[in-house]
């Protein structure tokens, strides 16, 4: 009998169309050697986008629709809960809660939805993560801003070399378990209200800095406008704004119209990238600088992530 591997993506509607490039790179490229169970997790998705994702499904490959129920109540739309400081989804928490929610898998892996994996998925899920909660790849897109730089180190308490990308995570499901990691999140932040432009990001590095098991890039290869590209990339990554179908001429693009050309939802895809303007384009740079300002703010702060764990505050795992 085939090993089992479970995968996670989590979803709202509006990105059915690329999850269906992520979950038809994953199963096309996957080892025939091992059984996947990919659950979607979603806040909301139409009967018509689930039964266009079920058909990625291949005797190997199994596909399973989960709804969010876990009690988020507690998770508003405050400011220091947007993403990127412009927009709340309470999909980017949904990873945190996954080990409770799935109490029959010890190991896992979860996924961001704009994402292609040309890589052998069981690869990484069979990279030991020892004692350690999570697995994860250094936040390249970062590298080369300072500010934000210095916010991680500031807020989070974890330098650009030490602080993940939450977009691709092996998890330790049963060690998560058992420290409670959900839980403890929740207190964290009906607590203090921590102030982030990464939520569910800076939240997972602050809390489990020294629990952190990191990947070889290549697990997590974001676009850099040229400036680092992996000649064989194992996920990619299209993360913040740098999504092949809004703009040209992006790293790794091939990977992403390899399977968007093929997919049920092709036409979604063309028209989103139709439909966006220049307008949007120059949103979406004014959305930039403002995250770098903010992250410039609250980085000095009278209560960061840094603060109560390195004076002992509140303890780490």
């Amino acid at each position: 009998m085939k090993k089992i591997i479970p995968i996670f993506f989590t979803i709202d509607a509006g990105y059915a169309p690329y999850l269906s490039v992520a979950i038809a790179s994953l199963i096309d490229n996957a080892s025939p050697d091992y059984n996947y169970h990919i659950h979607v997790v979603y806040e909301s998705i139409t009967e018509e986008a689930m039964q266009k994702l079920k058909t990625l499904e291949t005797e190997n490959a199994k596909i399973i629709f989960t709804e969010m129920k876990e009690g988020l109540e507690d998770i508003t739309n405050r400011k220091e809960n947007l993403l990127r400081t412009d927009f709340f989804t309470l999909t980017i928490y949904f990873r945190i809660f996954i080990p409770t929610m799935f109490p029959e898998y010890d190991k896992a892996i979860y996924i961001d939805s704009d994402t292609c994996i040309p890589g052998d998925i069981s690869r990484l899920y069979n990279i030991n993560l020892g004692d350690h909660l999570f697995g994860g790849c250094n936040d390249i897109s970062c590298e080369d801003n300072p500010i934000l730089c210095e916010y991680f180190a500031n807020n989070a308490g974890a330098n650009i070399k030490e602080y993940i990308n939450s977009g691709v995570l092996l998890m330790n499901m049963q060690k998560l378990r058992e420290v409670a990691f959900a839980k403890h999140f929740l207190y964290l932040l009906n607590k203090y209200h921590f102030d982030t432009v990464c939520p569910d990001q800076d939240y997972i590095n602050a809390m489990a800095y020294g629990k952190i098991l990191h990947l070889p890039n290549e697990w997590d290869a974001m676009p850099t406008n040229g400036k680092k590209v992996f000649a064989h990339p194992q996920i990619v990554h299209y993360n913040l704004f740098f999504k092949p179908w809004h703009y040209d001429n992006v790293d790794y693009e091939e990977y992403f119209w390899k399977y968007a050309n093929e997919s049920l939802f092709k036409e979604d895809i063309l028209k989103e990238k139709e439909n966006f303007t220049q307008k949007d384009k120059e949103e979406d740079a004014k959305t930039l600088e403002n995250l770098v300002n903010r992250a410039s703010f609250i980085m000095h702060n009278e209560i960061t992530f840094k603060k109560i764990f390195e004076n002992g505050i509140e303890k780490r795992f």
